[in-house]
């Protein structure tokens, strides 16, 4: 076991931090005085001592990370830290079973927003913190937050960091640093994030649903102190707002950071994803609107405008909020709008799906074939702007687009088999691997995760792993040739 310490070590430093990063629902536990600090005690006594056992025991074995180390470290990271996150959730509320107690704490750190609990309105302040605030450090991914502290520790950070920013180009950093780098990411996203909780205030929203709403919607999450979930407060204003910080949040976060720094909108007009983004967007809500007229769901156009728009932005980008139950409109329109998390978050974004640089390349790459069948001698390259997109490049977006598709049949079949109808398990399993939260049916707005079987609770948790990791981080781990010497 010796040779897998440097993974170790680094580990154990994660969950110590992790461990600390509970103090912070325990300072919001004591502060308002809820029934829930043993909870929060025991569960960071719990953690710091298996953080701290594990850096010990392994620290004599540290070193630079390799390639190899980066894939395994990032796995272990995702699928060891909602054990934690799941304790507590679990020692607040013993009647849950620990299954379901991982999977919110999975659902809550890769930003999913699927949740088996009801009655969200009466639960202690801090344990809804807690859920939120899972949200927004899983939002960039905790692994970039580590690494702005670990290279301070001698630990370096390059290969974690390639193996968990998601998108098909990697490989650029936007400062020469790996830390700078993932400082200057946080900078952006924390920036907005207050934005967002003022924006919310000044809407209407009391100070600690502003937060932790704040915490949802940058992380793209889409859990909310409500049952109802956004629905609650039925106000224009406060959607307006989620809809326009999600937005935000679906925009490559390099983009957000290259503004900033250079004081200038020029990064926006050079972001070859924006357009795209935006107009998909923009001539799905008018089409979905007008084609939900036919049916009078709602009462006029600007009503059915309304809710059209708020849920094809939420799910879309992986959001999740809800203020109405979808699951009323036509088939079609249902279907659509599940269709749009798959792809319209752009690359380096918190929301999930293969991401709009992907299915740029996708089509631009179906279009070059089409145009080589009438034209068999053309030369017609794959670009972005005036860049050309290097094979490599495009058999990788190849690749990730064949298993994206075979892990969402698989997973269906898997949960079909179960004994789950077959839209709910489609439906889920295309939510959870594109970290969008609510389905179709038995897992719509209306309903929650909680009516599934364990093992049907465990295979959507998988998919959520899968889908934040963008699958390929986490099947890698799995082959047997990764554990070859």
């Amino acid at each position: 076991m010796g040779r897998y310490n440097p993974v170790l070590n680094p580990l154990g430093l994660i969950i110590l931090i992790f461990g600390l990063l509970m103090g912070v629902p325990l300072a919001v536990s004591w502060w308002h005085g809820d029934n829930a600090l043993t909870a929060y005690d025991e569960a960071i006594v719990i953690t710091f001592t298996a953080g701290l056992a594990l850096w010990l025991v392994t620290k004599r074995g540290r070193r630079d990370l390799r390639v190899r180390d980066g894939f395994l470290l990032v796995a272990l990271t995702w699928v060891t830290l909602p054990f934690f996150a799941a304790l507590p959730i679990w020692l607040y509320m013993p009647d849950m079973s620990f299954t379901d107690a991982y999977f919110e704490a999975t659902s809550g750190l890769t930003a999913t927003g699927a949740t088996v609990m009801a009655g969200l309105d009466n639960l202690p302040i801090s344990i809804n913190f807690w859920r939120t605030f899972l949200h927004w450090i899983g939002g960039m991914g905790v692994i970039v937050l580590a690494v702005a502290i670990l290279p301070l520790l001698g630990i370096g950070g390059r290969q974690l960091f390639k193996a968990e920013i998601p998108g098909p180009m990697k490989e650029s950093s936007l400062t020469p640093r790996i830390a700078e780098t993932a400082k200057g990411l946080y900078l952006v996203y924390l920036l907005l994030t207050i934005l967002c909780a003022l924006a919310l205030m000044w809407a209407g929203m009391e100070g600690w649903d502003a937060v932790m709403h704040a915490f949802s919607i940058m992380g793209l999450g889409g859990f909310s102190t409500k049952d109802a979930s956004l629905g609650h407060f039925n106000s224009v204003p406060l959607e307006l707002i989620a809809m326009g910080f999600a937005l935000l949040s679906g925009i490559n976060f390099a983009t957000h950071f290259m503004a900033l720094r250079n004081r200038s909108l020029r990064p926006y007009r050079h972001d070859y994803e924006l357009p795209f983004y935006l107009s998909v967007l923009a001539v799905s809500i008018l089409g979905l609107t007008l084609y939900l007229m036919q049916f009078d769901v709602y009462v006029d156009f600007w009503d059915t405008l309304r809710y059209v728009a708020f849920h094809a932005i939420s799910l879309s980008t992986s959001l999740g909020f809800a203020t109405s139950d979808y699951t009323v409109w036509p088939m079609f329109a249902q279907l659509w709008i599940l269709f749009l998390g798959s792809f319209i978050a752009c690359s380096g974004s918190t929301g999930g799906g293969i991401k709009m640089m992907r299915a740029i390349i996708l089509y631009k790459q179906v279009f070059r074939e089409v145009v080589r069948a009438i034209h068999p001698s053309a030369v017609k390259p794959v670009r972005l702007g005036k860049s050309t997109v290097p094979d490599k490049i495009l058999h990788a977006v190849l690749a990730f687009s064949f298993i994206y598709m075979c892990t969402i049949v698989t997973l269906t079949l898997v949960l079909s088999a179960s004994g789950l109808e077959l839209i709910t398990a489609f439906s889920a399993v295309v939510a959870t691997l594109n970290n969008t939260g609510p389905g179709l049916n038995a897992v719509g707005p209306a309903s929650n995760y909680s009516v599934l079987s364990d093992f049907q609770t465990w295979v959507c948790s998988f998919a959520m792993l899968l889908g934040r990791l963008e699958i390929f981080t986490l099947l890698v781990v799995l082959t047997p040739s990764f554990w070859r010497k």
